[in-house]
């Protein structure tokens, strides 16, 4: 797996902590510096670290499983994706979070946000993968996210979280068929 598919990834799975950003950003008032900051710094350091322990279990078992290591990151890809894409469509009456940046409240979000960072760490371990390149991309690209997530929900609103979600499920679903594509057919 090359840099363009991981850094493909890295947006797929940051879009949960984006769309959770939108929201925390939409409940400031007044918007400070360490906001984004403290955002960034939670939800990329646990996107970084879930891949990474997915990564460790998966390669505790991936001799077991080398001749069907294709389907399972195809699995895994798809149920998060598909599981992305329907919570894109349900009504969940906004974004309802409050402008609590405390050490439990942000320690909650970043581990909910990134336990499917965990299944594609597992995949991971199955595919030929830097993982510290992937663990890398996926902790900048989602801080990024995190931090501009802030600033936009502190300026637009809700509006982008269904279509983050929505945008992140289809990748990831996109990534899981490619790689079960070209594991049959190359």
């Amino acid at each position: 797996m090359g840099i363009i598919e991981i850094l493909v990834i890295a947006v797929g799975v940051s879009m949960d902590a984006f769309a959770v950003s939108i929201c925390k950003g939409l409940s400031v008032r007044k918007l400070r510096p360490s906001y984004p900051l403290t955002a960034a710094l939670w939800f990329g350091g646990f996107q970084a670290l879930m891949p990474l322990l997915g990564y460790f279990l998966g390669v505790s078992f991936a001799d077991l499983v080398g001749t069907v290591d294709h389907w399972i990151a195809f699995v895994l890809l798809g149920i998060i994706g598909g599981n992305m894409i329907k919570e894109s469509f349900e009504n969940d009456e906004g974004c309802n979070l409050d402008a609590d940046f405390s050490f439990r409240t942000m320690l909650a979000m970043a581990v909910a946000t990134s336990v499917d960072a965990l299944a594609v760490g597992v995949s991971f371990a199955f595919l030929r993968v830097n993982i510290w390149l992937a663990v890398a991309l996926i902790g900048i690209t989602t801080a990024l996210f995190s931090g501009a997530g802030i600033v936009f929900g502190n300026i637009f609103g809700c509006r982008f979280k269904s279509r983050a979600e929505l945008a992140g499920g289809i990748i990831l679903v996109a990534m899981g068929c490619k790689i079960l594509l070209e594991h049959l057919f190359l």
